[in-house]
């Protein structure tokens, strides 16, 4: 998909396509796993507002979920697996009160042994997709490496696609 494509019709078949395409990739657990990051996860996350937070099961399975879609790396499973799950309710809730901040929100997560940016990107994502986007380790189709500023970059790509609409498809 060409990002500068403003055609939204071009947009809602690549956004139609996703489960097809998720489908294809022959990867196990896929599916179950991108259930839970996409919907159950959001709904969790919102039903503790005011003050939303992660549990380490929750984030061990959002792990499993990141991992199965890129490169595994089991050693960073197991570190979030075991994590203490008050660190991870405390942590979690702290970045997600730092939003719209990405970056101190980011900063709050990373605290977490095995959490990198990319990891914090995706909890704070699965709750405020409007304002955090996710930044797998492989974004655009490329590897890159992970430092605050391209999370900005992703942050300024979504509100450069608000302001024109497109994320609304």
């Amino acid at each position: 998909m060409d990002f500068t494509c403003s055609d939204v019709t071009l947009w809602q078949d690549a956004l139609n396509s996703y489960e097809t395409h998720i489908k294809t990739l022959n990867k196990p657990n896929l599916i179950a796993l991108d259930n839970f990051y996409r919907t159950e996860l959001p709904n969790l996350l919102h039903q503790r507002d005011p003050s939303p937070y992660i549990t380490t099961p929750e984030l061990s399975k959002l792990m499993q979920w990141k991992l199965t879609r890129g490169k595994w790396r089991p050693r960073l499973l197991n570190f979030v697996s075991s994590l203490n799950d008050d660190a991870v309710r405390a942590a979690s809730q702290k970045a997600f009160g730092f939003l719209p901040d990405v970056s101190k929100a980011v900063s709050e997560m990373v605290v977490l042994k095995g959490v990198g940016p990319a990891t914090a990107s995706a909890v704070l994502a699965a709750y405020a997709p409007d304002i955090a986007p996710f930044m797998s380790d492989e974004v655009i189709g490329k590897k890159i490496a992970f430092v605050f500023c391209d999370i900005f970059c992703g942050c300024d790509f979504i509100s450069h696609c608000e302001s024109r609409r497109w994320w609304r498809l």
